[in-house]
């Protein structure tokens, strides 16, 4: 493989100048070189080691670019970061790493290109290709990266044991590249994991849900959380999910394991959307059916009321794990609470049933149908295609009711202002009662949902109440 391909981009060559103005040795390193390699495409992002100062380095690049951009200096870690066009160039200066046990802050001194590519997660990851004007494009690998990467394989360079326990964040990303790249984690690395799960504990939560975001965003989740689930990180993470592993029996009646069903919904639904909080709902849409489960000896295993008690705890998830609890979670908890709807509309495709799945939905309906197309795991054919069926015709009774009466994100026909007017009253508990009972009628199907209809009703419910009105329509 010719390594000089990897570095046309005229970028490379200014930082190949700057840094023999400077006097010193330069190194592309990391992502960048691996993707290159795997031919994932073009990297945004691209990591320059400097066996001397990298902030040096930067200036020095930036200085030399026909545009001078800004550099950022990171003092604290000894980096700095530009940017040219739309990439972004993150400059360090070699060294080498030792960590306190309570921290994965590590204490910094400067180091040969060797320290550097030690204190590497990976050995895919320690693979450079030298900068230097006489050795433009080689590549250095000092630990059979290049190995692993056609055995697709992750592994640490030194003891995983070290590598995990210095920094235990390595952990999740050991397990979203093998998610990611679809590699094997290598016996030792994956029984390392497992001995210092307990570890993960020191790392913060926004870091830990970067890794879960990118887990839930590789073509097949699953793979992550199985992963997850078998070296115990899970249980310290969404210990949610794993309270759902399991089948139980009771009087020869069991009920299916609902953590590996959500894992198939969760790969499911990443075949038809790349949305993150879709598949965030995919992944915790029964997560209310461990503390719901109940045995009745005459109907067997039941989840009552698990999508209510599921997004609630989706709440509580999220402030955990300091997550978004902003639009972003209620659009979870939505997908949640509304996951079996669909279902039992299927059935009986009513029109006022679909009218009132849309107007719950909102704008988010064609979303729930994709969650609840996901959510068919049946490895029965006829049954798939009949469920699947089912749901083509509600997604059509949509299309059609929504055609017809335009009930989502549904304005009442009649307002409050014009009931007080009508019939001269103040604010007051009547006037929510009218307008719930034109919802109701509307989403009925009594009357369409037309202002003129609407008015007529209006003025009717309020003689029931008792009101008279005063304005003639």
């Amino acid at each position: 493989m010719n390594y000089k391909e990897a570095l046309q981009n005229k970028i490379f060559k200014i930082i190949s100048k700057s840094a023999k103005e400077l006097g010193l040795e330069t190194y592309v390193i990391g992502g960048f070189v691996r993707d290159f390699i795997l031919q994932r495409g073009t990297a945004k992002d691209i990591d320059i080691v400097a066996v001397g100062s990298g902030i040096q380095l930067a200036k020095q690049v930036a200085k030399n670019l026909p545009k001078k951009p800004k550099v950022q200096v990171f003092k604290t870690y000894g980096t700095a970061m530009l940017r040219y066009e739309d990439i972004e160039i993150e400059f360090v200066g070699a060294r080498k790493e030792s960590y306190n046990e309570d921290s994965r802050n590590p204490i910094v001194e400067d180091g040969t290109l060797e320290d550097d590519q030690n204190r590497r997660d990976f050995t895919i990851n320690a693979l450079a290709l030298d900068l230097s004007e006489e050795n433009f494009g080689n590549l250095l690998d000092p630990f059979n990266g290049m190995q692993d990467l056609e055995n697709k394989i992750i592994r640490t360079p030194l003891n995983p044991d070290i590598t995990y326990s210095d920094d235990p964040l390595r952990m999740m990303r050991a397990i979203r590249f093998a998610t990611q790249l679809n590699f094997i984690i290598e016996k030792d690395s994956l029984e390392a994991i497992s001995r210092n799960k307990d570890r993960i504990k020191i790392i913060t939560k926004e870091r830990i849900v970067v890794e879960l975001n990118k887990i839930l965003e590789a073509e097949k989740p699953s793979i992550g959380f199985l992963l997850l689930e078998k070296t115990g990180l899970l249980q310290y993470i969404l210990p949610e999910l794993t309270a759902l592993k399991g089948v139980d029996e009771v009087e020869g009646q069991k009920h299916k394991d609902n953590f590996y069903h959500t894992l198939e919904v969760v790969d499911n639904i990443a075949k038809t959307t790349d949305n993150l909080w879709l598949r965030w709902a995919a992944l915790l849409h029964d997560i209310g059916k461990a503390p719901t489960k109940r045995f009745h000896k005459k109907i067997g295993w039941t989840f009552h009321a698990h999508e209510l008690e599921g997004s609630k705890m989706v709440f509580h998830l999220f402030k955990r794990l300091k997550m978004p609890l902003n639009d972003k979670m209620k659009f979870v908890q939505k997908m949640v609470f509304m996951s079996s709807r669909p279902i039992a509309l299927a059935q009986d495709v009513t029109d006022s049933a679909v009218r009132r799945l849309v107007f719950d939905a909102g704008d988010y309906v064609g979303d729930l149908m994709t969650l609840c197309e996901a959510d068919i795991t049946t490895k029965n054919p006829i049954k798939f295609k009949k469920y699947h069926n089912n749901f083509k015709m509600v997604r059509e009774k949509i299309e059609e009711v929504e055609a017809r009466d335009q009930i989502r994100n549904f304005q009442p026909p009649v307002s409050g202002e014009e009931i007080m007017e009508a019939f001269n009253i103040k604010p007051s508990r009547e006037i929510g009662i009218i307008k719930e009972f034109i919802k109701e009628a509307i989403l009925e199907g009594d009357i369409p949902n037309e202002q003129e209809a609407a008015y007529e009703l209006m003025l009717k419910k309020g003689k029931d109440l008792g009101l008279t009105p005063n304005i003639k329509k």
